[in-house]
Order: C-alpha cells, then sequence, then structure tokens
C-alpha cells in the first residue's frame, strides 16, 4: 500500500515537471513574425485604398480613359505589394 501511495506521488511529480517544461515556449520569435505580417498587411491595404482613390480622382481630373486609369490602379498596387514583401522578408 506504501509503495502504490509513493509511485502516485512520484509519477505525478513526474508529469508537473514535464508539463512545466513543455509549457515554455519562447514568445520572441513568433511575436517579431506576428508584427511583420500586421505591417505587411496594413501597408497593402493601404495601398488598395490609395489605388481606389487614385483611380477615381484619375477619371475626374484628367479625362484620361478607364484603362489608363485602370493601369495606373495597377501600378499603385504592385507597389503597395513590393512594400509589403520588403516588409516581410
Amino acid at each position: 500500500m506504501k509503495n502504490v501511495k509513493f509511485s502516485s506521488v512520484l509519477i505525478g511529480t513526474v508529469l508537473g515537471v514535464a508539463a512545466g517544461t513543455f509549457a515554455y515556449v519562447p514568445e520572441a520569435p513568433a511575436t517579431e513574425q506576428s508584427q511583420q505580417r500586421q505591417q505587411g498587411r496594413d501597408a497593402n491595404q493601404a495601398a488598395k485604398q490609395d489605388a481606389r482613390s487614385a483611380k477615381v480622382d484619375c477619371r475626374a481630373e484628367n479625362n484620361k480613359s478607364n484603362a489608363e486609369c485602370r493601369q495606373d490602379k495597377r501600378d499603385t498596387k504592385q507597389e503597395g505589394r513590393q512594400e509589403k514583401r520588403e516588409i516581410k522578408y
């Protein structure tokens, strides 16, 4: 009976220590990567909004064709994607 109690305590202690050891995970790399992804998303979203505004302004002010304004919008969005890549990598 004494051995059963001792074994239970020993197993519980070993399991507790093991769980505590595996519970520690360094947070810095994951947090940094998360911040980079968020900054990249923000840059991409800002570029999309800028492209929308630029297209509306282009059509209203410059009297360009829709195709010309659409190409300007694509170029603006591509610049935003490149900025996102620079942030992430």
